[in-house]
């Protein structure tokens, strides 16, 4: 039986560490930046955008180890690398001069080919890029976790002074042209706004997984609510909740953290695709049922 001692030990005991208190504050912050993000991801159709974009990081982490850097210099180089791309992304295409998704697929592979060609060139790094790869959110250190925070706070606030252009811009773009809003410059900053969630993201779910925990808990949000101010917030609870339980999930099942926080946002998807109230797969099987009677 669950008793509440043994409830409060479930809970505590791995706060017992320093490691394991950075990791979960780190969870906890890529579930809401991910969780806010990811409502432009899903609503918008950018889910290629953020899987490239995630990519597109590897150059940049790669010559910032070839020169020495670590831990949170390899996420500034990260963080360049993204930036770079999302802005010749956004170049591309300008005035639609080319369509999205061609232009996000060459940058993708050319960012990506370029940052294996960087790995190729130096042995050393093949340890290194595993954690890259799946995360290492374990390693998380008070400079690193300073650094998201950081970067987390700064794109929330963004978010929240230029909620209602980048809404209109997303949404509207006849009203943008309208209202003579930046239209150009406010969609640039939102791709910029991506790369930087999608570093933040790095260091704990690592390139593989880090799309996953933007589009997931935001899938999931916008099952219970079309309002995009109430999808950030529902997806950005559901982003931290996860991070924080998948944190304990890898420390007492002794599994990876990214596949269990990446496996719990999904658990998550499934129930309230099953279950949502009036919008689940179940409801509907119920009202076809009545239906029919």
């Amino acid at each position: 039986m669950l008793t509440l001692d043994l409830l409060l030990n479930i809970l505590l005991e791995p706060l017992q560490y320093g490691f394991m208190q950075r990791a979960i504050l780190a969870a906890l912050l890529l579930g809401l930046v991910s969780g806010v993000m990811g409502a432009y991801v899903v609503t918008r159709g950018l889910a290629f955008m953020g899987d490239a974009l995630a990519h597109s990081i590897l150059p940049g982490v790669a010559i910032a180890f070839l020169l020495g850097a670590t831990g949170a210099a390899l996420l500034a180089g990260g963080l360049v690398a993204g930036t770079v791309s999302a802005l010749i992304i956004g170049f591309l295409t300008r005035g639609r001069r080319m369509q999205e998704d061609t232009a996000i697929g060459i940058v993708f592979a050319g960012m990506l080919a370029l940052g294996i060609a960087i790995i190729s060139a130096s042995r050393s790094f093949a340890t290194d890029l595993q954690h890259l790869l799946i995360g290492n959110i374990l390693a998380v250190s008070e400079t690193d976790l300073l650094l998201m925070a950081g970067l987390g706070l700064a794109m929330l606030l963004i978010v929240g002074l230029l909620y209602k252009e980048l809404l209109i811009v997303s949404f509207d773009p006849l009203l943008a042209q309208t209202l003579r809003l930046p239209g150009e410059a406010l969609r640039i900053l939102l791709l910029v706004l991506l790369a930087i969630a999608i570093v933040i993201g790095t260091q704990a779910a690592g390139i593989a997984l880090v799309t996953a925990t933007l589009v997931t808990p935001a899938a999931a949000a916008r099952l219970l609510t079309k309002r995009l101010h109430r999808l950030m917030l529902v997806a950005a609870g559901i982003g931290a909740l996860c991070g924080a339980a998948g944190m304990y999930l890898a420390w007492y099942l002794n599994i990876a953290a990214s596949p269990a926080i990446v496996l719990l946002m999904t658990l998550v998807f499934g129930l309230v695709f099953l279950f949502a109230p009036g919008k689940g797969y179940v409801w509907s099987l119920l009202g076809r049922s009545a239906h029919r009677a």
